[in-house]
């Protein structure tokens, strides 16, 4: 069912979305440990919070979304991969293409932007030993 995207669709959405988040064989044992069942409606409270900052300018989130992320210490880029195509799935399955397309580019931008924080390493991207480029070697 496709609708526009609105604070007041957001909810649903993100509730179909971590559902299937947590039965997801890959990620949703990442999830299972780091947050369990008993916290689960605080924690939907804060996503829809964050997203609704997001997205609307709301102001409603407070956090630091890198640090939660970075504390898990278990987190892969297959996962942020993972994350992205469940994402995406639902964001088509509830609204119209063009919201969904725009949903979805925000997830991306803020997946590309927690995935560098967590996984960028200069050494691994070919940077320069400032040492090789000292005079005299």
């Amino acid at each position: 069912m496709a609708r526009i995207l609105d604070d007041g669709s957001l909810g649903p959405f993100l509730a179909a979305f971590y559902a299937r988040v947590r039965s997801d064989p890959l990620i949703g044992p990442v999830f299972a440990a780091a947050i369990p069942d008993a916290d689960w409606p605080r924690h939907m409270a804060v996503i829809e919070a964050f997203w609704s900052s997001v997205l609307f300018r709301t102001g409603r989130y407070r956090g630091n979304p890198f640090g939660r992320h970075q504390a898990l210490g278990v987190l892969r880029p297959e996962h942020f991969a993972r994350w992205l195509t469940l994402f995406r799935d639902t964001a088509a399955s509830h609204f119209a293409p063009e919201e969904a397309a725009a949903l979805q580019e925000r997830a991306e931008r803020i997946g590309a932007s927690l995935q560098a924080g967590l996984f960028f390493r200069p050494e691994d991207a070919g940077a320069a030993d400032p040492a090789a480029d000292a005079p005299g070697r």
